[in-house]
């Protein structure tokens, strides 16, 4: 099989296996726009709160939203109450028409871990167990009461473990297999690593050989060029490579990875291109939230987006204090 190819996902059929991981702060709309214009095959959201969902905050509703161009996507839920991410997972059926369902049980950050969620799932496998039977069932009864809707399968994203000394990645898969989640992707670190040190690609591997043949394994941590992802795809026979800081500010790397691992070569980008897709990430944000909130919400984006361009130190020391299009307009005028 090529390392390029398509992947299903429960009944949800993707004609590629080049993901966007969902990234806090970074994976909103206009961006999953632009990665699935320059190839990704799924995109997922930001990670929406469950609390935050049954409490109807309309703020968390709208990072749920699909973009114009994307024609399948999902919706990533955070929680440690199974009660609570089965409402939640309710909700998001009713509100959106997503093609996925994702339960997050990798952030290490500590306000999400002690309530339960993230990686506290993957320190726990009975309660992540519990989550992911609490989402599967209630996906399962929504959609079978609304089967204009179709099936929507569930997937959940673990960590290789809490610390080095408790790496639970078999348990945690054994527990979401018979939870009945339809893949799972792992970041192969553990909570304490955050995301320092190194991935460790082998349990990804093992993963990949512990889940054969029932569901799907996707492969999350240390991918940052198409050199990486076929490494990835052909070390560890992961069945899709998920980028996630790999692709902020760089939508492109979709394009380049697809070209890559089916031509065996690929053709960079240009600053000038690489910022103009920025700019259209701005216009769209621009409709979205208004042009000073879409400017500030930039600053941290087009500071990824000139990563690598000369003289961008000097760039992003400018681009810190833009406060209108003009402003980043007059930055880049010397590149676009």
């Amino acid at each position: 099989m090529s390392l390029y190819h398509p992947v299903d996902i429960g009944s949800l059929h993707l004609d590629g296996n080049l993901f966007l991981a969902p990234i806090a702060g970074y994976s909103d709309m206009a961006f999953r726009s632009l990665c699935t214009e320059y190839g990704a095959s799924l995109c997922t959201t930001e990670m929406v709160s469950s609390e935050a969902l049954v409490r109807h905050n309309k703020k968390t509703e709208l990072l749920m939203r699909r973009a114009p161009n994307e024609k399948v996507y999902c919706v990533q839920i955070f929680g440690g109450n199974p009660q609570t991410m089965a409402q939640a997972a309710r909700i998001v059926l009713e509100k959106t028409d997503c093609n996925c369902i994702d339960i997050n049980g990798g952030c290490p950050v500590p306000k999400i871990v002690k309530t339960g969620a993230g990686s506290m799932l993957t320190k726990e496998p009975e309660r992540l167990f519990s989550v992911v039977k609490a989402v599967k069932d209630s996906s399962i009864e929504y959609t079978s009461c609304n089967p204009q809707r179709g099936a929507v399968p569930v997937t959940v994203k673990i960590r290789s473990g809490w610390d080095s000394s408790n790496i639970t990645w078999k348990e945690c898969a054994d527990a979401a297999l018979q939870a009945g989640a339809d893949a799972i992707t792992i970041h192969a670190r553990t909570k304490a690593q955050g995301y320092s040190g190194k991935a460790d690609w082998e349990i990804q591997r093992q993963l990949a050989e512990f889940v054969a043949g029932r569901i799907p394994v996707f492969g999350s941590g240390d991918a940052f060029t198409p050199e990486d992802a076929k490494l990835m795809l052909e070390q560890t026979r992961v069945d899709a490579v998920m980028f996630a800081r790999g692709a902020m500010g760089d939508p492109f790397l979709f394009r380049r990875t697809k070209q890559f691992l089916t031509e065996g070569k690929y053709q960079a980008e240009t600053p000038a291109e690489r910022l103009s897709a920025g700019m259209c990430e701005l216009e769209m944000n621009v409709a979205e939230h208004g042009e000073r909130a879409a400017c500030m919400l930039m600053r941290k984006k087009f500071c990824a987006y000139s990563s690598g361009i000369k003289g961008g130190s000097r760039l992003r020391e400018q681009i810190v204090n833009a406060v209108s299009v003009e402003d980043y307009k007059n930055l880049f005028s010397q590149f676009i």
